[in-house]
């Protein structure tokens, strides 16, 4: 057989003995939380909103830049409408022909109405007269065909009336979809939110769809963290927890939001040899809005630290290291 280098050797036992004892060190630690309190290492996570353009275009501005927050309603970019107005310009002009090409119609159908009135009535005064031989069949068939062609000349006013309406409406829809693409144009944040990737300048062209910058969304805050199978099944929805941010010394209240229906391998945050071979859940701690609205200014994503969850239908009460709370000053790590 060959053998290993002695370096090798000499890394692997390092590497087993680390193992060993990040594993003696994690278990010390549960060994302090009483009968019914988990933990897992983890990190504040939220979710990503991309501003993406609609339409194909050039971009005219972008108004943030990375780091900067951004609330609900902000105008984050803006792209180049010129060919849209130029659009729109047109349009416009072809509507106003249509309403009047319809007016003309109107005054056509009118005149044909008219007409046909007159005809009907010639017509009715010819069968009174060639009933006492005042007039002729011949004279009375004639009217009778003026009178019919009256009719049809009234039919034809009244659908090309009726067709020129419906451009009219097809013209009015046309430019209602303008004024959706001009308004679409401005893009506008629908989340509040922290820019995480500007990916876009002014003057480039982006296809439909382009992003143009992506957000941390700030009002989606929570802790993301992996427990074992025989933990997992005691936790319930809404079940009580705490988050305690590395390297600082107080308790983030939370809940539980999300547990995962499958399991997984455990990831390379749960640092003991041992759990990463086990399957692990994903579970999800949510902080309360309204405390990460009160820190806004200090939420970041991606801080490590340690969540909390008690277990079952009647669970200890919290030990007093994780009933530490922060002050209104205090700062809140999130990222």
């Amino acid at each position: 057989m060959t053998k290993l280098p002695a370096k090798w050797l000499i890394a692997a036992v390092v590497i087993a003995a680390g193992g060993i004892l990040a594993w003696q060190y994690w278990q010390g630690e549960q060994a302090k939380l009483p009968e019914g309190i988990v933990s897992g290492n983890g990190r504040i996570e939220a979710d990503q909103t991309d501003i993406a353009t609609k339409y194909a275009g050039r971009v005219e501005t972008v108004q943030v830049k990375e780091g900067d927050l951004v609330d609900v309603g902000q105008v984050v970019a803006t792209m180049d409408v010129r060919d849209i107005r130029a659009h729109r310009e047109r349009a416009e002009a072809q509507l106003a022909e249509a309403h009047e090409a319809v007016q003309e119609a109107r005054a056509g159908l009118a005149k044909s109405q008219s007409d046909l009135e007159f005809r009907e009535a010639e017509y009715a005064r010819a069968l009174s007269l060639v009933e006492t031989g005042a007039m002729s069949q011949r004279a009375t068939d004639q009217r009778k065909m003026a009178r019919d062609a009256a009719r049809s000349g009234v039919s034809a006013a009244l659908a090309r009336l009726r067709t020129l309406e419906k451009g009219v409406e097809a013209y009015e829809a046309g430019l209602k979809e303008i004024d959706t693409q001009l308004e679409d144009s401005t893009l506008v944040s629908t989340i509040q939110g922290r820019v995480l990737y500007r990916l876009a300048e002014p003057g480039e062209v982006i296809g439909a769809g382009g992003k143009i910058v992506t957000l941390v969304n700030l009002q989606e805050i929570y802790f993301e963290m992996f427990l074992a199978a025989d933990q997992v099944r005691l936790i319930s929805l809404g079940s009580d927890a705490r988050i305690v941010i590395d390297g600082l010394d107080f308790a983030i209240p939370a809940t539980v939001s999300f547990v995962s229906p499958e399991a997984q391998f455990t990831p390379k945050q749960v640092e003991t040899l041992e759990e990463r071979q086990k399957l692990m859940f994903r579970v999800k701690l949510r902080i309360p809005n309204e405390l990460v609205q009160a820190h806004i200014e200090q939420v970041k994503t991606g801080v490590r630290g340690t969540g909390y969850v008690r277990l079952g239908s009647n669970p200890p009460p919290w030990p007093e290291f994780l009933e530490r709370r922060f002050e209104d000053t205090a700062t809140i790590a999130a990222e």
